[in-house]
């Protein structure tokens, strides 16, 4: 009896020290306001500072982003669009550039208030959701895109010439593009929700038929065309990413 209370002792110490929240300090409410608009603004800061920077650079990231196109023409229907659509191009690449000082100040505003389990599973998910995010990106870039573009320039390609407004082609990629990476973030959202102890593996897999539904749903949603091609890529991706996700969520024995 004695060796086995012995054993039991440490084990739930263990689990109180992982439960704590190290270095705990009492905020008032109106402390936490002003921390949180401090960085509030650091973000927007950085933010400004990026797309501006990106703007000096935006012809050069312009051509980047016209490449899925091949030969099409573009056209500047209105005075000032493609003066438009740079600050577009840019604002977005600099949201990218300064991703990381906003996820600092992100994490900083919340570690406080974490525990030291909660604090363990802080990096990897930052991490992964980043690495995710980016993922996705290249997965619109390289494959959406151009299967989006070849479905309407074969389509229409022997009626009618291939001459597109500027300001359109690019509010269609840059939707594709950061709706495609924030539909990467599924498997983080598993994981948090299995470290929470929400839901467990074999619920998310039993699950799969509604699943399989919300993926041909999200696909015809977040995908600004209508061709089935664009759609079923994406839809597809969800499905993979979602019993990705099972699997690690399953791996951490959730």
């Amino acid at each position: 009896m004695a060796t086995q209370e012995l054993e039991t002792k440490p084990q739930g110490k263990n689990e109180d020290y992982w439960d704590e929240i190290p270095n705990q300090g009492e905020m008032s409410f109106f402390d936490h306001l002003e921390e949180l608009r401090q960085r509030i603004f650091i973000s927007i800061i950085a933010m400004l500072v990026g797309a501006i920077s990106c703007f000096f650079f935006v012809k050069q990231i312009v051509a980047w982003l016209e490449i899925p196109a091949g030969d099409v023409k573009f056209l500047q229907l209105a005075p000032g669009e493609f003066f438009f659509v740079s600050i577009q191009v840019a604002g977005y690449t600099g949201i990218l550039l300064s991703a990381p000082v906003i996820l600092y100040q992100i994490i900083q505003f919340v570690l406080p208030g974490l525990t030291r389990k909660e604090r363990r599973t802080l990096a990897p998910v930052v991490f992964g959701s980043s690495i995710l995010f980016f993922a996705g990106l290249a997965f619109a870039y390289y494959l959406l895109i151009p299967a989006a573009l070849n479905f309407f320039i074969n389509y229409g390609g022997d009626v009618v010439e291939q001459l597109w407004s500027i300001d359109k082609y690019f509010k269609f990629i840059l939707l594709l593009m950061f709706s495609t990476g924030l539909a990467f973030q599924i498997p983080v959202i598993q994981l948090l929700l299995g470290t929470l102890n929400l839901v467990s593996s074999q619920q998310m897999f039993s699950a799969w038929r509604i699943v399989v539904l919300g993926a041909m749903i999200l696909g015809a949603v977040l995908t600004p065309s209508t061709d089935p091609l664009t759609q079923s890529l994406l839809g597809g991706a969800v499905l993979a990413l979602y019993f990705g996700g099972v699997g690690v969520v399953k791996l951490t024995g959730k």
